[in-house]
């Protein structure tokens, strides 16, 4: 074919067998690691000098060229600092939303682009499919690793650039064929943490960011003080643990007050809301079907839901309640297995919307 492809690996198993699929189809193929200037003594985790070598081992072994680029700065810009801030305010971000639509997807897509080659390509569980209307996003034929709640912030206009060869494959059937090729990661465990948290929790990695913590109220429904919180990052929605409150029934977070610096807890019921506002929205498609879905959390399952637009704003009213809506947390919608777009939750509807 001749085209040329970039391929974004990590040093794990799916983008190096990303690599090798395209490489197999007779594309010229490139690997690109990007450095982000983390020292981590964890061999599975995606950006320490390890996975470099990983990466470059896999290269070797394929025959193809490795790069690796400085992303240090831009990670620290980008994603962290917007981390911090998100948690700052009470929410509870989704770094890998951000690290996809400013890093992979932004600026190396970018810089791909301007060396010269006509695609990148990753490891992402994923579909990109052309029909008579242009391109779409879709899931991955594996339901269980599809990731495409984490790509939906990709710009239309760069779906065009951009391969997802493992659209077709299931996780074990990619780790059969890195064995079967002799990849040198085909046994390499997976990381399923935030890369860029090399400590224990992100309270602590907070605080390694000079993040002060500032006890505060627990307060009921009522505004009653239930006890008192070591510090907002300690907790998120729907949490029921580490309240350190004595009361006859459970009780959860239902809701972060950073302005009053107070946890406000509720019975598991309390955690039902009808609706949300969205921000921050990318639309993957112009024409939505009446039927909508939406996903709220990436391990939750989608739910039927009203989509409105108001104030540049999106309105979601659900079909049925849903529980422990999260500010900070990614709304995605599908019709069916194609990606209609995706926004940021900001303010969760209690009650009628």
């Amino acid at each position: 074919m001749g085209k040329k492809v970039l391929v974004a690996m990590s040093g794990g198993v799916d983008s190096s067998v990303a690599a090798l699929l395209l490489k197999n189809e007779g594309y010229d193929v490139s690997g690109v690691t990007m450095c982000l200037g983390i020292s981590t003594e964890d061999d599975a985790k995606c950006c320490g000098a390890s996975a470099v070598d990983d990466a470059k081992r896999v290269c070797d072994r394929l025959r193809i060229p490795h790069y690796v680029f400085d992303y240090a700065a831009q990670l620290e810009d980008k994603v962290i600092a917007n981390f911090i801030s998100e948690y700052q305010k009470g929410r509870t971000p989704n770094p890998c939303v951000e690290c996809n639509r400013s890093l992979k997807f932004g600026t190396l897509l970018d810089k791909a682009l301007a060396l010269g080659f006509d695609y990148l390509a990753t490891g992402h569980y994923a579909a990109i499919e052309k029909n008579e209307n242009g391109y779409c996003l879709k899931r991955s034929k594996d339901k269980r690793k599809d990731q495409t709640y984490f790509l939906y912030s990709i710009p239309y206009e760069k779906l065009v650039n951009i391969l997802f060869s493992l659209a077709h494959l299931t996780k074990d059937e990619v780790r059969d064929l890195a064995k079967q090729h002799s990849l040198p990661v085909a046994e390499k465990q997976e990381s399923q943490d935030i890369c860029f948290v090399t400590q224990k929790n992100y309270p602590e990695f907070l605080l390694s960011r000079g993040h002060e913590f500032k006890p505060g109220p627990i307060v009921n429904m009522q505004g009653k003080v239930m006890g008192t919180h070591r510090g907002i990052v300690f907790h998120t929605i729907g949490q029921r643990g580490g309240l350190g409150i004595s009361y006859p029934t459970p009780l959860y977070v239902v809701s972060i007050d950073a302005d009053k610096n107070r946890i406000v807890v509720g019975e598991k019921k309390d955690l039902l809301a009808k609706g949300l506002f969205a921000s921050d929205i990318n639309m993957l498609v112009k024409n939505w079907p009446e039927q909508v879905h939406a996903k709220i959390r990436y391990r939750k399952k989608e739910a039927l839901c009203e989509v409105k637009n108001e104030n540049e704003k999106l309105k979601v009213t659900f079909a049925e309640e849903q529980e422990a809506i999260t500010p900070g947390q990614s709304i995605v919608f599908y019709d069916h297995d194609r990606v209609l777009g995706g926004g940021v939750i900001e303010e969760v509807l209690h009650g009628t919307c």
